[in-house]
């Protein structure tokens, strides 16, 4: 069963997506999510597909087919939002592959369709991500760059610690400067209440923005919003203890969660990983301030990740006496129990050292892909008679010192941001060009 599957439409799809950095593990319930997202057919042409965002033509090319019949195909998984399109400065729509998380994955449980059984998806996803483990272990655990990050929230910070909030770690600023907002419906969420799990957070919360969230409204998965309908949404988030998780990059993030403790996937991950620091955390962390700490335990009620605990306060005269203690390993410094103190025993002070947060989202996708030993797929993408020398690189990019030369914290902050600095400005409104001058 599995060497016919692997040879299949959906075997070459599992073998493309595993092109991500994030990567998705075969297993039988990988294929059977697959088979109910895509047709054998969809999944062996989807598989040719290159990792960097393509149009039409590019399809119709690979595919040895008349670009309308390309489109026709691409416009028709983007309507089921397998596929992101969007437009570019010239008007052309540009395609791109989203990997599963965050994906299509998720788009698949952001509305209600009848087009297929999302209880019978919402139990293979549960058992894909959250019994069998692999899958969340490679997507949360290796490298030191992650997929999200988590945003502080503004209101829990004192007006001298809000000084040292850049626009880009604010929520709110995120929203603001979208191209395009939208709201849909919470997959994790959903996810669990077809499973009877799910808690009494909103459910149509989770927030999308820029070109993601054009095609997403555009192809009816989420709802436009506006700044202010945004902002009263990230007020609700926040009043519900809800922690702002978002793509871990500074310029056009993609997508902001309003996440629970009990029914996310981040938050989960965090909790079961995180010692192996799965979600980039704010670059702020709680600080308990014992003499006004009274022990009634608000703190450890809220906190999504179980960072938040309490101990003896060692007073001879109150034996009974608790106090508040962090786990700074595992703490995001998302400001929730700061909120939630009565007492106001909890202060959010800046973290020793700053968080590193990609410039955008190829900045991102090139630390990762150094980081697991993938950058050659990057590099050669959709190169199929380079394979050989793909393989070759790889074994050069795999040699310690070279790797530990490009995954350096001042390769990843300086000379890649510079790097793709220069190539936007060289290359911005024409992803076809090719540094050679040509059209691919």
């Amino acid at each position: 069963m599995a060497h016919h599957t692997a040879r299949s439409g959906y075997g070459q799809l599992v073998e493309r997506l595993n092109r991500f950095p994030q990567g998705a593990p075969p297993s039988e319930t990988l294929y059977a999510i697959l088979r109910m997202l895509f047709s054998e057919r969809e999944a062996g042409l989807v598989a040719q597909l290159p990792i960097k965002p393509f149009t039409a033509q590019k399809a119709a090319r690979i595919w040895r087919v008349s670009p309308t019949e390309a489109q026709r195909t691409l416009d028709e998984l983007a309507g089921r939002a397998l596929l992101v399109d969007s437009p570019n400065a010239q008007g052309e729509t540009i395609y791109t592959l989203p990997p599963p998380m965050a994906g299509f994955f998720e788009f698949s449980m952001m509305r209600l369709r009848n087009d297929l059984d999302q209880k019978v998806l919402a139990e293979l996803f549960h058992q894909y991500l959250n019994v069998e483990e692999d899958f969340m272990r490679e997507l949360f655990g290796p490298g030191e760059t992650q997929l999200g990050r988590v945003f502080v929230q503004e209101s829990a910070l004192a007006p001298d610690q809000s000084l040292y909030v850049l626009d880009y770690e604010r929520a709110s600023e995120v929203i603001r400067g979208a191209s395009h907002r939208a709201v849909g419906t919470c997959y994790c969420r959903h996810k669990m209440m077809h499973l009877g799990r799910a808690c009494q957070a909103p459910l149509e919360i989770c927030m999308t923005f820029n070109g993601v969230a054009d095609s997403l409204i555009r192809n009816g998965f989420a709802r436009e919003v506006d700044v202010a309908e945004g902002l009263e949404l990230l007020q609700q988030a926040q009043e519900h203890n809800l922690v702002q998780f978002g793509e871990n990059v500074r310029q056009e993030v993609a997508f902001i969660c309003n996440c629970c403790g009990c029914c996310c996937e981040a938050m989960i991950a965090a909790r079961k990983f995180g010692l192996l620091r799965p979600v980039h955390t704010s670059n702020f962390i709680p600080v308990i301030q014992p003499d006004l700490c009274n022990g009634c335990g608000q703190c450890v009620n809220v906190c999504p990740v179980e960072a938040m605990g309490l101990v003896s306060a060692n007073d001879p005269h109150r034996p009974k006496q608790r106090l508040a203690k962090l786990d700074e390993r595992i703490c995001l410094g998302c400001g929730v129990c700061v909120r939630n103190c009565p007492q106001q025993a909890i202060r959010l002070e800046p973290r020793e050292q700053r968080v590193i947060t990609p410039l955008d989202s190829t900045h991102r996708a090139v630390v990762m892909a150094i980081e697991r030993g993938l950058l050659q797929e990057l590099i050669l993408d959709n190169l199929a008679h380079y394979r050989a020398l793909a393989a070759i690189l790889g074994v050069i990019l795999r040699l310690p010192p070279l790797k530990q030369a490009l995954a350096s914290r001042q390769f990843q902050s300086r000379y890649l941001e510079r790097l793709i600095l220069w190539g936007k400005s060289k290359y911005v409104g024409n992803i076809s060009e090719t540094p050679g001058g040509g059209k691919e």
